[in-house]
């Protein structure tokens, strides 16, 4: 494999399957079987969920409700799929532990990066869930920054296409997939590839950002492995 640690990124809508709201259990077993696969490589692997298939805190927001109050809950329907996604895994006999930014010690362990890495040098796949703690912050950003502070080698950001793409491809085929492109040229463009303040965070600190097609099976060992064929990957410029 290229690479040793990463950290998986996925929306989560991708945990709904075809039911437009919650979690498939479908969905989350054949993940859960494909992550125990890279896992058994010697692969050490985190995960960040974002939780849009419960609730989406701009959504809220855009409503009417208060911002961050609306944030909050977002963060708590992360930890309702990183729940159910250590449940898959641990079914599947993969070792997982739940780490929360918001105390809840009940149901998962606080996050501490020292204590991370330890799991992740164990064998043992992290779920980061709660985003960052802190209201007005995406998973996406909370998923930059936990790659950094354990010091994956990778973004690995999971989506409904194989890659970053000139134009939305679904209403221009003739687009123009990038095999490779900078974290600038991201920005300049507005690509919609993570928000704006986490490819910056990554930008800063030389962060590789892989975007694939999680949906078709084997994609996910594919880009660990560095195959450029089947996503992009988005590296300094």
């Amino acid at each position: 494999m290229t690479y040793r640690r990463v950290l998986l990124k996925l929306s989560g809508e991708a945990l709904q399957g075809g039911q437009g709201y919650g979690v498939d259990p479908e969905v989350l077993a054949n993940l859960s079987s494909e992550l125990a696969d890279i896992c058994a490589s010697g692969v050490q692997l985190g995960l960040v969920l974002g939780g849009g298939n419960i609730f989406r805190g701009v959504a809220g927001a855009s409503a009417g409700m208060d911002r961050a109050h609306a944030d909050y809950m977002g963060m708590l329907a992360t930890v309702i799929n990183a729940l159910a996604m250590q449940d898959a895994l641990e079914k599947a006999g993969v070792p997982t532990r739940v780490m929360t930014a918001i105390s809840m010690p009940e149901v998962a362990e606080p996050y501490i990066r020292r204590r991370a890495m330890a799991h992740l040098d164990k064998g043992v796949v992290v779920i980061f869930a709660a985003g960052t703690g802190n209201p007005f912050f995406t998973t996406d950003t909370a998923a930059a920054l936990r790659a950094m502070e354990v010091g994956a080698d990778v973004i690995l950001k999971g989506t409904k296409v194989d890659g970053i793409y000139e134009e939305d491809p679904v209403k221009n085929p003739q687009a123009r997939r990038f095999e490779e492109i900078g974290y600038t040229e991201v920005l300049r463009r507005r690509l919609e590839v993570m928000d704006a303040t986490a490819i910056s965070l990554c930008r800063e600190n030389g962060m590789p950002i892989a975007v694939f097609n999680m949906n078709t099976r084997g994609n996910i060992a594919r880009m660990i492995a560095g195959e450029r064929k089947i996503g992009t990957l988005v590296v300094p410029d």
